[in-house]
């Protein structure tokens, strides 16, 4: 067993793996991450300790897979592109898509976060690992910039310093020719009542960039091709699998565009 002692919003990536793997457990999942329940089999972790129940962790499913579907857009319109996850965390996106060999995919996270993931997940063609921070702009010179790109990013912009995280976003269009970014974004006043979000709270982190909305991004070189408000994200397919309450607190919360605005998975072109 791998014992883990990540802190502050390093511990996030831990919530949401978790998520993923109970969603994995269910009569009928959302996402079917198989490889997050073994993972989290392997890890040595109190995971009691994120609050999270069947509704959370089909939340957390549901994000992952409108991801997933936008990249498996993007790979079906470029067979031979690049990747690029920023934040990966223990996501495991690359074997969920499992791309050709000729998809250059690239995990980018903290020193730590990739040392574990080398110990728990396999190596496969074309895809590697980079341990850096995502703000420190050095690791880009790693990644080749010859092929269309696409980032992706789950959970990872709310916590970056809003300076640091336009600079990214303004690098990556830079180096690249062209390509899309799939990612979601949190709103001002998510930032500023972020205490009632229970696995950021539980595990200390600090939410740091809200946007006054998607369309603030185009101000850095992008597009917004498509928003998608999070308490849309569970459709008409997915939406009885959550409680009974669960489905009542969503169809009331999306009336109201307070709520509606408070979180977006974005599509951008560049």
């Amino acid at each position: 067993m791998e014992k883990v002692h990540f802190t502050e919003e390093k511990a996030t990536m831990l919530a949401t793996l978790y998520g993923r793997a109970v969603d994995a457990r269910l009569d009928r999942p959302i996402l079917g991450d198989h490889a997050a329940a073994e993972a989290v089999d392997k890890i040595d972790y109190d995971w009691r300790r994120f609050g999270m129940n069947t509704d959370a962790a089909l939340s957390v499913a549901a994000r992952a897979a409108a991801l997933d579907a936008w990249t498996r857009e993007f790979l079906d319109a470029n067979p031979a592109a690049t990747v690029l996850h920023l934040g990966c965390g223990m996501d495991t996106r690359v074997y969920r898509m499992d791309p050709p060999p000729a998809v250059r995919w690239f995990d980018v996270d903290y020193p730590e976060t990739v040392e574990l993931r080398e110990r728990l997940y396999p190596a496969r063609d074309g895809y590697r690992m980079i341990g850096s921070s995502v703000t420190d702009l050095g690791w880009l010179g790693e990644v080749p910039a010859d092929w269309p790109a696409l980032v992706v990013a789950e959970g990872l912009t709310m916590y970056l310093d809003p300076a640091k995280g336009r600079a990214l976003l303004r690098a990556l269009v830079e180096r690249f020719p062209s390509g899309e970014m799939a990612f979601d974004v949190f709103s001002r006043a998510s930032i500023a009542t972020q205490k009632i979000n229970t696995p950021v709270r539980r595990s200390g982190a600090t939410l740091r960039w809200g946007l006054s909305g998607p369309a603030e991004l185009e101000g850095l070189g992008l597009t917004v091709v498509d928003a998608v408000s999070a308490i849309d994200l569970a459709g008409p397919e997915t939406i009885d699998r959550f409680s009974a309450a669960a489905r009542w607190s969503l169809k009331v919360l999306s009336r109201i565009a307070f709520v509606r605005n408070m979180s977006h998975l974005v599509r951008c072109r560049f």
